[in-house]
């Protein structure tokens, strides 16, 4: 649906200076796939639990495997609590990630994450009997605007065909999965990613970035708040008065370099720079969740007892300096600040519920407006 519209470096807007991987996506890191499904139909007036409907889910899987038995390393960063997301205790006080991270609509987490749960009930019969229970991770953003939110359309089928339909390649963005409801700034917004790689004297790796962007806030385009000569400013300002804008934003970082769960919060952190420099500040009625990963270790479910008289530690474990983590951060920003113009680039104009409008950031005008 948003085929048409070009990617922001496509465009000519460079962000940073690091270079991006292949497909400039959060799948430039080895091993992760994302998918979607993309709910979209009916038109005109809101009949509650007909539609219309335009949401969606969208999920990221750190590797091919069976990740609840080869978990990976992780961390979660809540810039802003006011959000509904599920797993995320068990993140912090593991530092591990054994589901698929999926976003879907606020409505529809619960929905959503019982899916996950009848999926790695089904691929890993041991769950919940031999081998302890299982954590499903879900993030939301709120999409009531265009959306017939109260429907909670999203059915487990939908979260299946996103995990079945999941690739390495490139990413399809805008609105499309979560994004397929989300608005941002004002204009529709959406999916989008974007990725940095390091150059090899700083270890080579890659960074990926995955933001569902639906968000308040003064669009901000190479340092120049462009909102307001594109007719966009937040909390009623144009008016002279204060308004409540809420909606969310969820990022999702993967990255190859060796990190475990305090360096991986840290990374997550630096997400929020990369937001803040497209005009994004965090309203108070915002969900705002990072999540971050890397896929350069696996943590077994079932770890190797150790013999008697070997000492109770953790032997062969290897991670980025502390030193050494400035480069991963400014990746961990230009990827985050990229994606989130790769959402509004791509994503088209969506008329919703009631005849509400999403409309497609007007290029053109914007062209004129950088000059």
């Amino acid at each position: 649906m948003s085929a048409e519209r070009p990617r922001a470096r496509q465009w000519g807007l460079i962000t940073g200076i690091l270079p991006p991987g292949p497909h400039d996506a959060i799948t430039d890191v080895p091993g992760v796939a994302v998918g979607h499904a993309t709910l979209w139909w009916g038109e005109g007036p809101l009949v509650e639990g007909v539609g219309p409907v335009r949401t969606g889910v969208t999920v990221v899987v750190p590797h091919g495997g069976n990740l609840y038995r080869e978990k990976v390393p992780a961390a979660q960063f809540t810039f802003n609590g006011y959000g509904k997301a599920v797993g995320l205790p068990q993140i912090d006080e593991t530092g591990a990630l054994e589901s698929p991270i999926a976003i879907t609509s606020t409505l529809n987490v619960s929905r959503v994450a019982d899916a996950l749960v009848s999926v790695a009930l089904e691929r890993d019969p041991g769950i919940g009997s031999q081998l302890g229970t299982f954590s499903p991770v879900v993030a939301e953003i709120h999409d009531g605007y265009l959306n017939d939110a109260r429907g909670r359309h999203v059915q487990e089928a939908h979260v299946r065909q996103a995990l079945a339909t999941a690739s390495t390649g490139p990413v399809p963005e805008g609105a499309v999965g979560a994004g397929t409801g989300a608005m941002a700034f004002g204009w529709k917004g959406g999916v989008g990613t974007a990725s940095r790689r390091l150059p090899d004297r700083f270890g080579g790796w890659t960074v990926g970035s995955l933001v569902v962007a639906n968000f308040s806030g003064v669009l901000m385009v190479q340092g120049r708040a462009v909102g307001p000569a594109l007719g966009q400013l937040p909390l009623g300002l144009e008016a002279g008065e204060l308004a409540s804008e809420g909606g969310s934003v969820v990022v999702v970082l993967a990255t190859d370099a060796p990190l475990w769960h305090r360096n991986l919060q840290r990374l997550a952190r630096r997400a929020v720079v990369g937001l803040a420099r497209t005009g994004f500040f965090g309203t108070h009625t915002s969900g705002d969740f990072i999540l971050a990963f890397s896929t350069a270790a696996r943590i077994p479910h079932v770890p190797r007892l150790p013999a008697p008289g070997e000492p109770l530690m953790l032997t062969g474990l290897s991670e980025v300096r502390n030193e050494a983590m400035s480069a991963l951060f400014l990746a961990a920003a230009e990827a985050t600040e990229e994606a989130v113009f790769n959402a509004l680039f791509k994503a088209v104009t969506v008329v919703g519920r009631d005849g509400h409008r999403g409309e497609a950031l007007d290029l053109d005008r914007l062209r004129a407006v950088l000059g």
